[in-house]
């Protein structure tokens, strides 16, 4: 088995977010690895197309400034520090890549939607993530 000296889990601050991060967590502690945490917030603009006729970047701030807020109190549940807490703008899977190459990240963990069948996970985010990943992935499987 791989011995793991930096672990990152990606987060989505759901309630199912913390069984994803207590596996995370408790595989931290088993090898001795740091833990980082990320969560990613998707553009207004992605989810709307960029279509609509008003400026978003106040809102965009908003919820930038209460992820922030929300990832800090989740974070020190698992004494994560500071540090290792990190909130991206973009799409889940490619901050997730991006953030473990800069990190030399050797484990990333993730949660997945407990679908039977591999055909139902194409298009998620686990999926998105183990096969663009140059490291492990575990995906956790959550209740949903």
């Amino acid at each position: 088995m791989a011995h793991y000296t930096r672990i990152l889990v990606g987060i989505d601050l759901s309630e199912e977010a913390h069984a994803v991060a207590s596996r995370a967590k408790a595989l931290s502690e088993s090898f001795g690895a740091q833990l980082s945490m990320l969560h990613v917030i998707e553009p207004l603009s992605f989810a709307y197309g960029g279509d609509i006729p008003m400026d978003l970047s106040s809102v965009q701030e908003e919820i930038q400034q209460q992820a922030y807020s929300q990832l800090k109190a989740f974070a020190q549940q698992y004494n994560v520090a500071e540090d290792n807490q990190h909130i991206a703008l973009g799409r889940a899977e490619v901050e997730i890549h991006r953030l473990a190459e800069q990190q030399n990240i050797d484990l990333v963990v993730v949660g997945s939607h407990g679908r039977s069948g591999l055909a139902l996970l194409l298009g998620s985010t686990a999926n998105g993530v183990l096969h663009g990943a140059s490291c492990d992935v575990l995906a956790v499987r959550v209740q949903s």
